[in-house]
């Protein structure tokens, strides 16, 4: 090997060190800057590909420094045939995304495995179905992934102004 090729192994070898060296974004953040960076979810967002007869929205709000609190309502014409009671923990130092639906007989935890300026990942690889769970925010947009068990399912939501 001659002088260039080592100069250019050892630089190689010094950029993958670095790269492993740096954690991503959402492992650098204590979960109350985690909290800070879901501000984006606050509000009302109607939800877009719904059966005719059919309307559903989620909605947020900030109930304190380490917490947030969400409903996911489901409606047939006037009748409501889905409630979900959502909301963000803190909790032994890691940010938890709790689902309370009537199908669990308990909330169902998720801890928060990503985060982003624009989006976030949960995941709980014990619960049943959903294993995992996304938000993905595209402008007043939003795009909300459940999987697990090799199937998945999207929901497309619209921010709503007042």
């Amino acid at each position: 090997m001659n002088s260039k090729q080592h100069c250019l192994a050892a630089l190689f070898i010094m950029a993958i060190g670095m790269a492993m060296a740096q954690d991503t974004p959402s492992q650098k953040l204590t979960a109350e800057k985690q909290l800070q960076q879901l501000t984006w979810l606050e509000g009302y967002w109607t939800r877009l590909d719904m059966k005719p007869g059919r309307t559903a929205h989620e909605r947020w709000e900030r109930t304190g420094e380490k917490s947030m609190r969400g409903w996911g309502v489901t409606l047939q014409e006037k009748d409501t045939v889905f409630v979900e009671k959502l909301q963000w923990v803190i909790k032994d130092d890691s940010l938890w995304y709790v689902a309370d639906v009537t199908e669990n007989k308990e909330p169902v935890w998720f801890k928060c495995t990503a985060v982003t300026p624009d989006g976030f990942t949960v995941e709980n690889r014990a619960h049943d179905f959903p294993k995992m769970i996304t938000y993905r925010k595209d402008g007043e947009k939003l795009l909300a992934t459940i999987s697990g068990n090799g199937r998945s399912m999207d929901f497309h939501f619209m921010r709503k102004t007042p």
